[in-house]
């Protein structure tokens, strides 16, 4: 046995090994070592190899998932191993081989090799954001991302600039990453990259796989695919089908994606923006969470693709922004649409496990469940004549076609209403689907009343009232009647069949009731064989419309997500933008959408403010303090921006953008350590690819450049960078700065325009007003936001004295006087403040010791000494 599992282990190596041994799966050698600490298992041991125990742990077969999910998510690759023959088979086998049958060891075989990118069960998935793996290859210098879900079998391959790959990987987020093994390029540090022998990135070999997995004689009616195209989509499909041990799934033939066919958002800015994750990593907080109104797992996931991926096409834009006019103007269609939507199957993900043999009964249901509501819905949207009219691409893909309809009814009547999860359970064909099926299940469920109702049969043939059948483990079922009777069933050989004489009694048979022992004998076997054939009969009719079944679900998916933008609109105010052509960017009343909801949950109300980066103005220099809404208005522009050309309507009054190619976004500060970038570095790097990349259809913000370096130098750096903005890029966007002397900068640059944050002074203190407002702020109010921080009170004064006299015009001895009055000994005594009477008192006092009259006492005397 340990030879066995050891040759397997050297077909698999860099896998942990599940092998079946009866109802376990278990690990052994180093195997049992990592299985063992990840899962917090018992550690047992198995034989010697070598003098040493070998180290041995098992998880139970029935229940393998949760361990699996555990091992997969500690980044391991796991093999699953299962037995191939039965253990009669396998002595069957050694007997045919001329060996003891004794020494017969069951064939075992790797059927699957699961990993971090090729995850289908649901419950090792997260339901509402897609499990993407993706194949990154180059050919003579051209580079190519193909990437799948193998769930739900989509597919898409884009080709890209060098520059261009960390920011795509960013947008598609893979769960794991296939490169050949010396592909240079640097990659960030957290991606999950599985690394392939450079001979399997062959062209040739990926376009002969291609042509046999889609059954075509060239791939030219798959789309115009570069080599470095069919590299990437050949490579991955070849790592699936061996993952998958040649047991193809479902995979659409992959679509073609293009830069220029949506806004460009790179990797930092993706970051810095929030869009699908929160700087922590996390959805919650995110303006993806804050956004996601659906009611379905497939309509969240084509929300998450629309926001990761929005459009540069505005006849694609206005489509996606009239479904949600429509749906907004229509409430009882809106209401009644997501009602049904709520009870709509995950299709797509359970005709994935259909496709790639790991799906059951429960899944087939969900696909004649999703078939008939996805009619239902069809039938809505066809009631309304504007919807009708609105929604005409998408109901085109959700029509009736006869092979659907065939498939739906089909489902519906061979399929019990809750079927069992696992087809190997039986139990899940419906009565009256199948006559043959029937019988051997009435045989098994009702044998007793077959029985007594062939006996009366018989009572009724034979005239004799005491016939009976009985059963014993001699005979079977037998036929008996008294001897006095036994010479009219002697008359009639061919139907009677005499058995046994007995003293008082004898026993006949008929053909009839020896096949029906025979059948009841085997009636539950034979019933489990033939709903097996039957659910292997419907997944073959299912798969055979994979196509049309996918593209229904993909239709009903977005469907929710514009159902749910429209719900979000209509609970936020948000307005439709108004897109085309031009280079505007005028919002009014813009808000922030994932601050203006939290602000909402506390029962406060977002400062709303505008927004106009035309022609004229293109550039804005924006100041003011600290906290006073500066990163805040930044973002919710990128923000408004990104949603508008997503199709999605938008937090505003209005709002009216000329298609952007690029947003860049450098607001915050952080560093790089794992790439050895401090934060300055990583603040610069990020400046260099907006300065270098930008064009004149680009949306930039960027907040306070040259902050991480001597102040003469970040000065400097932001001079520069506004003067390239402003003359080579031509961009629209916004910079904030605390360096007041770019203020300068107006009356040589024609189209920038200064900005700032309002604050009003009260009483020696600052209220912040977050609002926007012409013209430049007189100052940064630094020492304020302090003491509103919470530093000393020391502190604050220093700062104030400091701050006084390097504003007093004596600048070139300022340094000098500051150092030769360095009040450290002041500041430490003043840091620490005599104890008042009442805090000595409070201190001395034992609340434990008082009765309730102390008590009552002591609230007299602490309220006298408070007001002393």
């Amino acid at each position: 046995m340990m030879a066995q599992y050891m040759a397997l282990k050297a077909r698999h190596a860099g896998t942990l090994l599940f092998y079946r041994m009866g109802d376990f799966y278990e690990l052994f050698h180093d195997d049992a070592l990592v299985a063992a600490e990840v899962l917090d298992i018992t550690l047992t041991k198995r034989g010697k190899t070598q003098g040493e125990q070998i180290p041995m742990c098992g998880v139970p077969f029935h229940s393998y998932e949760p361990y699996l999910a555990k091992l997969i998510k500690a980044g391991h690759k796991v093999a699953i191993c299962e037995q191939t023959e039965t253990p009669d088979e396998a002595k069957a086998r050694a007997k045919r081989e001329g060996r003891p049958a004794s020494k017969a060891l069951v064939n075992r075989e790797v059927v699957r090799i699961v990993t971090q990118g090729t995850l289908t069960e649901d419950n090792l998935l997260s339901a509402r954001e897609s499990n993407f793996i993706a194949c990154l290859c180059a050919v003579s210098g051209a580079y190519a991302l193909s990437w799948m879900e193998l769930s739900t079998g989509s597919f898409f391959v884009q080709p890209l600039l060098q520059d261009d790959i960390n920011s795509a990987l960013e947008r598609v987020a893979p769960q794991e990453l296939l490169v050949p093994d010396k592909i240079e390029v640097s990659f960030d540090p957290a991606l999950n990259i599985t690394r392939q022998s450079a001979t399997l990135f062959h062209s040739d070999n990926a376009r002969k796989r291609m042509e046999a997995i889609y059954d075509v004689q060239a791939l030219d009616s798959l789309g115009d695919l570069s080599r470095a195209e069919i590299t990437s989509c050949g490579a991955l499909l070849d790592y699936i089908a061996r993952t998958q041990v040649g047991k193809m799934p479902y995979i659409a033939a992959p679509q073609k994606v293009t830069s220029q066919a949506s806004l460009q958002i790179d990797a930092a800015t993706r970051r810095s923006l929030e869009l699908t994750r929160t700087m922590n990593g996390e959805r919650k907080g995110s303006l993806l969470a804050c956004i996601d109104k659906t009611v379905t797992p497939a309509g969240a996931r084509a929300l998450q693709a629309s926001l990761s991926s929005p459009l540069t096409d505005i006849a694609r834009i206005k489509r996606r922004l009239d479904y949600i006019e429509c749906l907004m103007q229509e409430t009882p269609l809106r209401e009644a649409l997501r009602d049904h939507l709520r009870a709509m199957p995950d299709m797509q993900r359970a005709l994935g496990r259909l496709s790639a043999g790991r799906g059951g009964p429960r899944d087939l249901q969900m696909i004649a469940s999703g078939l008939a509501i996805a009619e239902t819905l069809r039938g809505f949207l066809q009631s309304v004549p504007r919807c009708s009219e609105v929604f005409g691409s998408l109901l085109s893909c959700i029509q009736s076609a006869p092979a659907l309809t065939d498939l739906q009814d089909t489902l519906a009547r061979a399929l019990k209403e809750d079927p069992p999860m696992l087809a190997r359970d039986g139990g899940f064909i419906a009565k009256g689907y199948h006559p043959k099926l029937d019988e051997f299940k009435t045989l098994r469920d009702d044998s007793k009343k077959i029985i007594a109702k062939l006996q009366g049969e018989y009572q009724q043939d034979s005239g004799i009232p005491a016939l009976k059948i009985k059963f014993n483990n001699v005979l079977g079922y037998f036929i008996e009647v008294t001897s006095k009777h036994a010479d009219a069933l002697m008359q009639n050989p061919d139907t009677y069949i005499h058995r046994q004489t007995m003293a008082n009694a004898v026993r006949f048979t008929t053909t009839a009731l020896a096949d029906l022992e025979r059948d009841i004998a085997i009636a539950s076997e034979k019933s489990l064989a033939l709903e097996l054939s039957l659910f292997d009969d419907l997944l073959a009719r299912c798969t055979a419309q994979s196509d049309a079944i996918s593209l229904r679900a993909h239709s009903i998916a977005s469907l929710d997500m514009s159902a749910g933008l429209a719900q979000l609109a209509i609970e936020n105010n948000y307005c439709r933008p108004q897109l085309d052509d031009s280079k505007a960017f005028a919002i009014e009343g813009g808000r922030h959408p994932v601050v203006e909801a939290s602000l909402k949950a506390e029962g406060q109300s977002f400062v709303p403010n505008d927004c106009d980066l035309g022609s004229a103005q293109r550039l804005w220099l924006l100041t003011g303090p600290n906290m006073a809404g500066k990163s805040t208005y930044l973002r919710q522009n990128a923000l408004i921006a990104v949603l508008a050309q997503m199709g999605s309507f938008v937090p505003a009054s209005s709002a009216h953008i000329g298609i952007t190619d690029r947003i860049f976004s450098r607001v915050g500060a952080s560093d790089d350590l794992a790439r050895g970038r401090s934060t300055f570095m990583v603040e610069m790097v990020e400046t260099a690819a907006i300065l270098n990349q930008a064009t004149d259809r680009s949306l930039v913000i960027l907040d306070e450049i040259g902050r991480g370096t001597a102040t003469f130098d970040g000065l400097s750096i932001a001079w520069a960078c506004v003067e390239h903005l402003h003359e080579v890029n031509r961009a629209r966007g916004i910079f904030a700065t605390h360096y007041h002397e770019l203020t300068a900068l107006t009356e040589q640059l024609d189209a920038l325009s200064c900005h700032s944050m309002a604050v009003k002074e009260w009483k020696g203190d600052i209220i912040f007003m977050h609002h926007v407002e012409s013209g430049a702020a007189d100052r940064s109010y630094g020492i304020h936001v302090g003491q509103l921080a919470g530093l000393p009170k020391a502190v604050i004064n220093r700062a104030k004295s400091v701050l006084d006299l390097l504003q007093s015009g004596e600048k070139s001895n300022a340094l000098q006087k500051l150092a030769d009055d360095l009040p450290l000994f002041n500041i430490s005594a003043e840091n620490v403040p005599e104890a008042s009477e009442l805090e000595r008192f409070l201190d001395d006092l034992d609340p434990d010791s008082l009765s309730p009259r102390d008590a009552l006492d002591m609230i007299y005397k602490i309220k006298n000494l408070h007001t002393q």
